[in-house]
């Protein structure tokens, strides 16, 4: 395969701003890669971008491009065929949101108005379930007397709460659970 034509521009170890790699189609086809990567900003941005992109390929009349590689959207899945305005509402998600918004993003079988609600749902972020279930019963529930503050299982406590299908938890890395209700 010839890639003399463009050559892959030196990328860094992390994107500034999600942005995607959108391929010429019938370069790809040819034999050689041509492309660009594109900040996933606006969606008009995206597609003027891909417009002179599509141009400047080595391939006469080029008009079909591909997203062939995407970064900075912290772990999401792009298709290829993902059309530029799912994927700049998608940017704009994660970048308001990070890791947070990314997994439940995926939670959610990759509905971004179901990850926009859980928000309204987050209960907090905390070190575990059971800090969560501490937490609560102390501010909601009766005092609880210093003799038998000892033999609350918090644990189980949280773990009944995520069972009985009240929470649902997303780990971003130890002592950093958030806790969400469930609608």
């Amino acid at each position: 395969m010839d890639t003399s034509t463009t050559p892959a521009p030196t990328l860094p170890c992390r994107a500034e701003h999600p942005r995607i790699y959108v391929a010429c189609l019938a370069a790809y086809n040819g034999g050689r890669l041509h492309g660009r990567w594109i900040a996933a900003t606006e969606p008009d941005e995206v597609r003027a971008e891909v417009r002179a992109m599509l141009a400047a390929s080595p391939e006469p009349d080029a008009d079909e491009h591909a997203i062939h590689d995407y970064e900075g959207f912290e772990g999401c899945t792009i298709s290829e065929w993902a059309s530029f305005d799912t994927v700049c509402e998608l940017a704009d998600f994660i970048e308001q949101h990070g890791r947070l918004g990314a997994r439940l993003y995926g939670h959610f079988g990759n509905s971004l108005d179901e990850a926009r609600a859980a928000f309204d749902n987050h209960a907090g972020e905390y070190r575990s379930l059971a800090d969560f279930a501490e937490e609560i019963t102390r501010e909601n529930g009766p005092e609880i007397p210093d003799a038998l503050q000892y033999y609350i299982d918090w644990e189980a406590m949280g773990r009944d709460l995520e069972l009985n299908g009240d929470v649902f938890t997303i780990t971003l890395g130890f002592d950093e659970v958030h806790v969400l209700w469930n609608q």
